[in-house]
């Protein structure tokens, strides 16, 4: 299975919140979705931690190389 980018992950949780805010969402769908955009937007969370971490670690690398 290929793994979503970031960008699409927000783009589907921009999706999820328009349909939710809908008037004639039916309650039961209002919580499938709810509980599809946090997952995603968790999934994209982390992958901006990881990529936090990995700015974090060149930085590091480049400022010990100039050491």
């Amino acid at each position: 299975m290929k793994q979503e980018t970031f960008e699409k992950k927000l783009e589907y949780a921009k999706e999820i919140l328009e349909r939710l805010a809908q008037p004639d969402i039916e309650l039961e769908e209002a919580v499938k979705l709810y509980e599809k955009g946090t997952a995603v937007i968790k999934s994209a969370q982390k992958m901006l931690e990881e990529a936090k971490a990995k700015v974090e670690i060149i930085r590091q690398e480049n400022r010990n190389n100039e050491a």
